[in-house]
């Protein structure tokens, strides 16, 4: 119990008030000698309830120890400014993005399930042949002949150089890479 009493009476008592934010927090930093090396501790206070997402990048980066130096209140306003024109700029961006598209008319609907494709096997030239199948009816017949006699046809896959077989057949230490 002494032990916590005594690191809150030194967090108190030598430490340094820093700065405070647009939102009410306070930030501190206290120099600590740990094994001969000065560190320098640094926190936040929050006013209210502590919602780190209420502590602003700049300050955020002090605490890290990204910055050397706190930021200062000039800074912060204009940070706050040059926010706030970019804030602006992406509002008129998109206000005229939207005037564009209505000028532009009602937006080509893109139909769900995929592309079109007799539409696009009307556009690959054919032989007069394969018109001749298509006007008659017997193309997809034809094919299909076609795809069974090239089956048959096939010459059997080359042997895998990889390993084959699971479960009880699987035997560690049998399978050698080719040569």
């Amino acid at each position: 119990m002494s032990k916590l009493f005594s690191r809150i009476a030194g967090l108190f008592s030598s430490r340094t008030f820093t700065g405070i934010d647009k939102a009410g927090n306070r930030y501190f930093a206290k120099k600590e000698e740990i094994d001969g090396i000065v560190k320098e501790k640094r926190w936040v206070i929050f006013k209210g309830e502590e919602d780190p997402t209420t502590v602003p990048v700049e300050w955020i980066c002090w605490l890290n120890g990204q910055r050397k130096r706190a930021p200062t209140p000039e800074e912060m306003m204009e940070l706050e400014a040059r926010r706030e024109r970019v804030r602006l700029n992406v509002e008129l961006l998109k206000k005229e993005e939207e005037e564009k598209r209505a000028k532009e008319g009602p937006a080509r609907k893109v139909k769900a399930g995929g592309p079109d494709l007799k539409s696009f096997m009307q556009q690959i030239p054919s032989s007069e042949a394969d018109e001749a199948e298509e006007a008659s009816g017997t193309r997809h017949e034809a094919r299909s002949k076609e795809t069974e006699a090239g089956k048959a046809k096939e010459e059997p896959l080359p042997e895998s150089s990889e390993p084959t077989g699971s479960g009880a057949s699987f035997q560690p230490g049998t399978w050698r890479p080719p040569t």
